[in-house]
């Protein structure tokens, strides 16, 4: 954010035609909703190149050779190998979860072979920096020595090492170098030469910037983390989303598969890899490089609570819509226990145990645990119990999170009602719509049983044009209408305790939806006007609603208006967001009902643009951003909300 000169605030007594400007009554003495920490979180799927070649720093495509076309991301260096040179051996009887390597059987010492590696879409390469190259390779016969240079897109070589494997042993070795590049391509390649004579086996090839978050070994995208990082969200939601139940049951989620050394993940094809028929993506799988300690791991960094989400015995209701028999669903049901004991157990316990080995002996504090994603009916329901009761009575302070479905349909009120009969703890709702949904809704958790169960938004975003579209855009309206529907949220925060737009990230070359909250490429991250709209929300929080009234009325629309109010009673300050959905500017007048200063002072902070269609572009990333400014004026001072404008006003008590 950046810090303006004040211009957006205006001090007088009346307007000039000397009417009454219309007033907000803020009570500071009136009835406080505890605000959740929780109340706004982000949610990750590996959607839209989101986790490989996304947040997952490495920047080799299919190292390990596990793709359905194994050498698919690979071609040859300089002509074609001599046949039986470069074979890809399956050893699916002897290691199933990595099975796939790649054979050098190299018979004459002239004439060295090469592959080139395309990364996705290039590789970004800074002059000065380390990366480093990891692979694991097996020598049969000696005689083979590896040349390993990346070049920058006309060709030249930009880094160069050479790896000379140790001698015969029969064994698996890892070996990891360290390259400098002497110059910087946003297209570049890696290349590696194979020379002399002899039987080399590799696998687990890899090439990792030395700049990852914390700068880790085989670590994540340090701009991509850091953006998550500056929304202070409360939770994240992982690792799905759809991915979670799969198209069918062989292609769900399992969290099993992803812990531990790389090369005991077994990696699986995406989802989104045919998900969506107009954007294939036949090269997109998951190496599970990304996998639940990181993720466990990355909340801890940002300080959010984590939340996973698990299988419940059903694939997509939208593909296959696959159920497991309740007599074998009993594997599901244990993966789930033992996630909660990996999270949280002690290091005496078998899975935390595995936790402390890989590293954080600590527990991680989960809170949390999803049961299915987006599965709704009875067949939900029946397995819904089954995991209830296995997980309530071996840990009764984990909240479970319910499933509605997909949208506000006549499921939505089946799965509702039931829901709501069996008192479960916290029920998902999602809800991707128009900008006339958002605004027309404000005031939709009013009137929520307060008795209920908690309401967990876990999906939302606006969409310019309908749902799935591919037209959808980033608008500054679709962030102004969100904005409208979160005044909601915090206005209803005792019974709305946790949030997230979805979806997170989105690769500018290769998504498969769109709208998304942060847009990236392969050098640079972009921030939408959503995501401007979560961050003085989530930034902004505070820890109590309290009254905010417009002739005794929530303001939810009035003059296309929406207001929310809170207090923040560490930092004793007062938190006001007003949303100014038209056209027109507004002049508003606050009243205070409880305040003792006659001089306020704080910042206030405007996110606005010169249309309602304003979007924020690589070329031009900062067409839509927050101003702040210090502020000082009396309790009766006016405001002015610009033209389709967010405003967060916060003044010390």
């Amino acid at each position: 954010m950046k810090r303006y000169t004040a211009f957006l605030l205006l001090v007088a007594a009346i307007r000039s035609n000397g009417q009454a400007p219309v007033a907000y009554n803020v009570d500071l003495t009136g009835n406080r909703k505890p605000i959740a920490e929780s109340l706004w979180g982000i949610f990750f799927e590996d959607i839209n190149r989101g986790a490989d070649g996304g947040l997952n720093a490495d920047l080799v495509k299919n190292g390990s050779f596990e793709f359905n076309d194994p050498m698919m991301g690979w071609k040859p260096a300089a002509g074609k190998a001599p046949d039986g040179t470069l074979v890809i051996v399956n050893r699916q009887a002897e290691n199933a979860n990595n099975p796939k390597y790649l054979q050098i059987a190299k018979q004459q010492v002239a004439n060295g072979i090469g592959l080139i590696n395309e990364g996705f879409g290039g590789m970004v390469i800074k002059k000065g920096q380390s990366y480093s190259l990891s692979m694991m390779y097996r020598q049969s016969t000696p005689g083979i020595t590896l040349t390993v240079q990346i070049f920058n897109q006309t060709g030249k070589p930009i880094a160069k090492t050479t790896i000379s494997p140790n001698a015969v042993s029969g064994e698996w070795q890892e070996q990891s170098i360290n390259l400098t590049a002497d110059d910087t391509t946003s297209k570049g390649r890696l290349v590696i030469w194979f020379d002399g004579q002899g039987k080399l086996d590799l696998d687990m090839i890899s090439l990792y910037p030395s700049d990852t978050w914390k700068k880790r070994s085989h670590g994540l995208r340090a701009d991509m983390v850091q953006s998550l990082a500056d929304l202070k969200p409360g939770f994240v939601r992982f690792p799905g989303g759809c991915i979670v139940e799969g198209t069918d049951l062989n292609e769900r989620y399992q969290w099993k598969h992803t812990i531990g050394p790389l090369n005991e993940r077994k990696l699986i094809i995406n989802k989104w890899n045919h998900g969506v028929e107009k954007r294939p993506t036949p090269d997109y799988y998951q190496s599970y490089a990304l996998g639940f300690f990181e993720y466990f791991q990355m909340c801890d960094d940002i300080g959010a609570s984590p939340m996973p989400i698990i299988n419940c015995g059903m694939s997509c209701q939208f593909n296959t819509a696959e159920v497991v028999p309740m007599n074998q669903l009993d594997t599901y049901i244990q993966d789930a226990l033992d996630l909660i004991e990996f999270a949280n157990g002690d290091v005496n316990t078998t899975w935390g145990k595995k936790r402390a080995d890989l590293g954080h002996p600590a527990p991680f504090g989960m809170k949390w645990l999803g049961v299915g994603n987006e599965n709704w009916g009875p067949q939900y329901i029946e397995r819904l119990l089954a995991f209830s009761k296995a997980i309530k009575s071996k840990y009764p302070e984990m909240q479970l999170i319910t499933s509605t479905g997909y949208s506000p349909n006549p499921q939505f009120r089946y799965m509702d009602t039931t829901l709501r009969k069996l008192q479960v703890d916290i029920i998902d709702e999602h809800y991707y719509q128009t900008p006339n949904w958002f605004l027309m809704n404000s005031a939709k958790y009013d009137n929520y049983d307060r008795k209920g169960p908690k309401i967990f938004l876990g999906e939302y975003a606006c969409h310019s044009v309908r749902i799935g579209s591919q037209d959808n855009k980033n608008t500054l309206l679709c962030a102004l209408a969100e904005a409208a529907f979160m005044t909601g949220l915090e206005r209803n925060a005792d019974i709305v305790t946790m949030s997230a737009y979805a979806p997170l990230f989105a690769h500018t070359d290769a998504w498969q939806w769109t709208p998304n909250l942060i847009w990236f490429n392969n050098s640079q991250v972009l921030k939408t006007p959503s995501y401007y709209v979560q961050q003085m929300f989530s930034n902004n929080r505070g820890t109590h609603a309290i009254p905010i009234l417009e002739e005794g009325k929530p303001v939810t629309g009035q003059d296309s208006c929406f207001v929310t109010a809170a207090i923040d009673t560490a930092s004793k300050e007062v938190i006001i967001k007003l949303v100014n959905a038209s056209a027109d500017k507004k002049t508003r007048s606050l009243n205070w009902k409880g305040a003792k200063a006659k001089k306020l002072e704080g910042t206030i902070t405007v996110l606005k643009g010169l249309g309602i269609n304003d979007q924020n572009t690589m070329e031009k990333p900062d067409s839509v951003i927050p101003m702040v400014t210090k502020w000082q004026g009396k309790p009766n001072a006016l405001i002015e909300l610009p033209p389709y404008s967010l405003t967060v006003f916060r003044y010390k008590m």
